[in-house]
Parts: C-alpha cells; structure tokens; sequence
C-alpha cells in the first residue's frame, strides 16, 4: 500500500500552494500574503475565535466576533467587562460554559501574564478553558509552532487521503497521528488553516469536489472510492425528551421579572425566565401566586444531549412586586431579548407573536 507518510514533505507543498491562491477570507485570520510580509496573527483574536468556534459554524461566529472585538478589542478590556455584558453579547451563540471559561481565561492572562498569552503549548495548555485542540491551534496559527491542529475538518480530510474506516470518535488518537506525520515545519499555521480551508470547502461531508482538490492524486479514498462514506461514526444513542414550564411576568409599565441562572449548568450565568426543574414530569413552580394563563403553544429546542419542550406560562407582573431571592425585576428601557439565550427569546417571541 501508497506510505504518505513518506510523501509529507510534497504533500504539505501542494496544500501550501493551493492555500495561497484559496485562503477563505475570515476576520481573524492573517492572510497568507500578510504571513509572509511580515505580519503575526494577534494570539487574542485567534484565541476568542477558536472558542466561538468550537460546536459553531463560522457563519455563525462572525457577527458575533466582530461585536466582541469592536466592544473589547484587547484582552485586558475582555478582563475588565462586567460578567452579565459578556453573557449578554454571547447569548444565541450556545455552549455558554465557553463564555465563563472565555471570562476566567482572560482575567488570568491580564493578571498574571500581563496581557500577554503564552506561547508555548504546554503555557497555554494551563489557562482556564483551554483544552488540547485550543492550545493546538493557538500555538499553531498564532505563533506558528508545528503542533497538530484537529477538528472536525481535518478528521474528514485524514480519514479520507488515508482511506481510515473506523468510526468516530474511536479513530480520533489514529487520525491525530497521521495529521501530525503530514504537519511539516515550515509554514505549520498556514498549513494548518490549509488543511481546515480544505475540509470546509472542497473536502466537504456529503458532496466532495475530488476533482479540484490539491491533493486529489494522492487521497487514498478517492482511488478506492469510498471518500463519501468517511470518515465513519458511531451512532448516537436517540436524545430523550425533558419538559418544562416556563414563567413570564410582565408588569403594566413594561418591567419583566427575570432571574439570573447558577453558574454551573445549562446556560449558566445566563439570564433567563423562572422555571420549573427540566424533567419527564416536572411539577410546576411559579415564582409567585398568580392567575398564571397557559400561552397555549409550547418552546422546543434541542441541547447536545436531550430535547426540551417548555409550557409557556404568562401573567402581570404587579407593580409593586418585590422579586425573590435570584430573581431580577428589569425595566422595559433595560431589557433586551438579544440578552436571552436562545430557549430563552423563543419563550419571549411566542409571548410576543400573541
């Protein structure tokens, strides 16, 4: 059988070659060109767009970046926001452990490495948030260290120039290993943005363009025509179905009773509607006597690892009402729906659609 691996220095040269001509154009992202002027990626914006990115497409992450960047354009400004103004400008964007995480990470760069990220693998490694793909492609594209860079793009390309049948995750540490033989020396962040460049546009998971890939000759799936059925996953076990109710008080002058949720958990840290516990048969918890009306539609929205259909329960929130322990009384001038995680706003666009 072909060994790429004996052919990594040419392999590199060809997606290298190719990345010149083919470079997406993406907001925190250093051109090719500027690379080699001279020009060095800015270690924070690559660090804050690999944790916006990770579980989220990059049409998602860019509306979301730039605001960042344009509200703390350093990471000693991102270590001085408020808490609940990060929140707010991450909601709708998921994972919302990232944005605690991104919070922490930022407060100890700025106070114990004087604003500067570390730039080594092993320091970044250290850091709040920051797991091996993170630290991988931080050391990579922001300092150009020969580290092994692996997501979900570069998981299918490898599977596929190495015609690899085992199935996801299991194949993961396989895949690593023949991602790091092909990193060379030279230029390791370009190519390592090459090779996620090639996944997200030709080498893609159901319609591959073989045809004008870099790399068609050699790619060991296409010469055995299996490249559309890799990389192989093991199948998910069916999400099961939680429940919920959902509570929205609005008072006569536009105030809204809100609560801030725990840190740990499931949109932690987020501003949210009081609710009931998300189980099969959740009993309901009102947050005060009230004639609470069922809206008479339901919320439902799907977490990594289970469904949620929420009651959407409405009521007038008294003008004097002095809210509980963990609840927040927010005038109409001071809310904002984009504030809401996204299970959240459906609650609140279903109140408003009535």
């Amino acid at each position: 059988m072909r060994d790429l691996n004996d052919e990594a220095p040419g392999l590199s040269d060809q997606i290298l070659a190719w990345y010149d001509v083919h470079a997406r154009a993406l907001p925190w992202r250093i051109s090719p060109a500027d690379r080699a002027a001279g020009i060095a990626p800015d270690p924070y914006r690559i660090w804050l767009s690999e944790v916006m990115l990770q579980q989220t497409t990059v049409a998602a992450v860019k509306d979301y970046f730039h605001r960042f960047t344009t509200r703390w354009p350093t990471v000693q400004d991102l270590a001085a926001a408020e808490d609940g103004d990060v929140m707010g400008e991450w909601a709708g964007l998921g994972y919302y452990a990232r944005a605690r995480n991104l919070l922490k990470c930022a407060r100890v760069i700025a106070k114990e490495h004087a604003g500067v990220f570390p730039s080594t693998y092993d320091g970044l490694l250290k850091l709040p948030g920051i797991g091996p793909y993170t630290a991988a492609a931080i050391s990579s594209i922001a300092y150009d260290l020969p580290e092994t860079v692996l997501d979900g793009n570069v998981e299918r390309v490898m599977a596929r120039l190495y015609n690899i049948d085992a199935p996801l995750p299991g194949s993961k540490p396989l895949l690593k290993d023949r991602a790091a033989a092909l990193t060379p020396d030279r230029r390791p962040g370009d190519y390592a943005q090459a090779v996620m460049d090639l996944g997200a546009t030709l080498c893609s998971p159901k319609s591959p363009a073989c045809g004008i890939c870099p790399w068609r000759d050699p790619c060991l799936a296409r010469i055995a025509g299996t490249a559309t059925a890799l990389p192989q996953k093991t199948p998910k076990k069916p999400k099961p179905t939680r429940r919920g109710h959902v509570y929205l008080a609005r008072a006569a002058n536009g105030d809204w009773l809100l609560e801030r949720r725990p840190d740990k958990g499931l949109l932690g840290g987020m501003l949210g509607w009081p609710g009931s516990e998300w189980s099969e048969t959740p009993a309901p918890t009102p947050p005060f006597e009230s004639d609470w009306q069922d809206l008479g539609t339901e919320v439902r929205h799907t977490f990594t690892h289970f469904h949620l259909i929420l009651q959407v329960m409405v009521t007038e929130l008294p003008t004097q009402f002095p809210p509980a322990e963990g609840h927040l009384r927010v005038s109409v001038d001071d809310f904002r729906p984009s504030d809401l995680p996204t299970v959240m706003r459906k609650a609140f666009d279903l109140w408003q659609g009535q």
